[in-house]
């Protein structure tokens, strides 16, 4: 339950206390004005008369307290009950309103004992109900908590072959944990081999670190995950790997283990998430961050064509005018490699189609990105609505999915055919998997082995969309999902191969 105390009660503490008075949590006012005190409790606020700035009568009505608002009218006041909650709660999230008239040493001191500021000239009252009361605010206030805990340097870490999202979201990231003392590095496993994203990371100069799969991450303080939720799964931590914060917008599979999970399957991409936490944290948002979240959003919302939500248009909205157009350009248009026209006409040579959904195995791949933009380039066919690009590489099998015009769910159907020997996921429009090449067997020579992954994976495919289509005409029957859970094995982030 959250529970929060307001040390004072001027007119900005009036308006407040009128806004979250009937929200879920727990409300303590002191005041010392009697008058205030008891217009309060017949409105049935909670309020107590006892001096503000007091040590002892503060910690005796609110032993603990998740936010604290000085909100009295007396910057003098405020400057001492802003100290008296940095010394009693010393986690929870302070705000302070300076008061009416501050000296520019009362604003200094209060914002030395407080994280944020409310000035007359800056901010309404409204904006301090935003920052207190709404959802969004409480999660930010136990980012931040969880932030200021980290003993050391936090490791932001990206799903394997980050795509935008991934890349936009764990720098938003790095900037937040910055701006509350906390110590960062960007980090991935695999390699950055899409033309695009390689382009944004070095048009915007972003300092990345790559990570092998011997490096010791018991050297960082902290461990983020962002655009995934699970250590081991799609990157490659260690299995088990403590983590302390979580944001992604992919629907989990099994359950979430961190310090701070926020996880948002009803936005289109992780970059919403974060463009919403600078907002809510203050943090001004450069050019730098603005063009990699704005480009992250259209990239996982295909333009706003795909699963795309109302904060996924106010958080473009919001970051339009800070993002910067010559580089977007220059990002959407690099030169793409031959190998991955060659893994377009080797998907177009080997397609197979079923009743519209198309299948090609690309045989063995350099860039596994290359899959990804095979299955969009091919959804251009005619008569095809649902396709599935695969290809192996150093002892896997990678699978890339799309789907556009059809009420097939890619994510679930692609689980339903790979689950259970390898690891299948995403929306239902966009989706991926990876299946070890050992559980398909030992096969000698390039020709058979090309021959017997496409077998195995073209046949479970077709295999579960009819089979998922059943489903659906036959009311009574079990659904897949239900009737075999989740053991482990899988993960609702679509491998990054999957995205663009």
């Amino acid at each position: 339950m959250v529970s929060r105390l307001l040390l004072g009660c001027g007119s900005v503490g009036r308006r407040l206390i009128e806004s979250v008075a009937d929200r879920d949590g727990e409300l303590n006012v002191v005041c010392s004005d009697r008058d205030h005190v008891q217009t309060l409790r017949e409105d049935g606020v909670p309020a107590r008369r006892a001096d503000p700035t007091d040590a002892a009568a503060v910690s005796e009505i609110a032993p603990e307290a998740d936010t604290v608002v000085v909100a009295g009218d007396d910057p003098r006041r405020n400057v001492a009950a802003a100290e008296l909650a940095r010394e009693l709660y010393p986690d929870a999230f302070r705000l302070a309103y300076v008061g009416v008239g501050a000296t520019p040493a009362d604003r200094a001191a209060i914002e030395a004992a407080v994280d944020s500021v409310v000035d007359p000239g800056t901010a309404t009252a409204a904006h301090v109900v935003d920052l207190v009361a709404s959802e969004a605010g409480v999660q930010s206030r136990r980012l931040r908590r969880t932030l200021r805990r980290i003993d050391g340097t936090l490791a932001v870490v990206m799903h394997d072959n980050p795509d935008p999202d991934a890349i936009a979201s764990a720098v938003a990231l790095s900037r937040i944990a910055a701006a509350v003392g906390v110590e960062t590095v960007v980090c991935y496993y695999g390699e950055i081999s899409h033309q695009e994203n390689r382009a944004l990371v070095n048009l915007l100069e972003l300092d990345l670190r790559q990570l092998g799969p011997g490096d010791d991450v018991s050297v960082f303080g902290g461990i983020a995950l962002v655009d995934h939720s699970q250590p081991g799964v799609n990157d490659q931590l260690p299995e088990g790997t403590p983590v302390d914060v979580v944001i992604d917008h992919h629907p989990p599979r099994a359950p979430v283990e961190a310090k701070f999970v926020d996880l948002r399957s009803d936005v289109g991409a992780t970059s919403t998430l974060l463009t919403g936490y600078l907002r809510q944290f203050g943090v001004g948002i450069d050019r730098t961050v603005a063009t990699a979240l704005l480009y992250g959003i259209r990239i996982d919302t295909a333009d706003f064509s795909r699963e795309v939500s109302a904060a996924d248009f106010e958080a473009a909205a919001a970051l339009l005018p800070h993002a910067d157009d010559g580089v977007l350009e220059r990002v959407e248009s690099p030169s793409v490699d031959p190998e991955t026209f060659e893994t377009v006409a080797a998907a177009i040579r080997n397609r197979e189609v079923d009743d519209g959904v198309l299948c090609s195995c690309v045989g063995e791949v350099a860039e596994r990105d290359a899959l990804a933009q095979a299955a969009d380039r091919l959804l251009d066919m005619d008569g095809v609505h649902t396709t599935v690009v695969y290809g192996y590489d150093g002892g896997v099998v990678y699978v890339s999915a799309r789907t556009r015009g059809s009420d097939l769910d890619l994510g679930a159907t692609l689980r339903t055919a790979f689950d259970r020997i390898g690891s299948a996921g995403g929306h239902a429009d966009m989706a991926g998997a990876q299946i070890p090449l050992g559980v398909i067997g030992e096969v000698e020579g390039d020709e058979r082995l090309e021959a017997v992954v496409r077998d195995v994976v073209t046949d479970r495919f077709f295999d579960a969309v009819r089979e998922r289509r059943l489903d659906r005409e036959s009311s009574f029957l079990p659904d897949v999902d239900a009737a075999f859970p989740y053991v482990g094995d899988g993960e609702a982030e679509p491998p990054d191969d999957a995205d663009p």
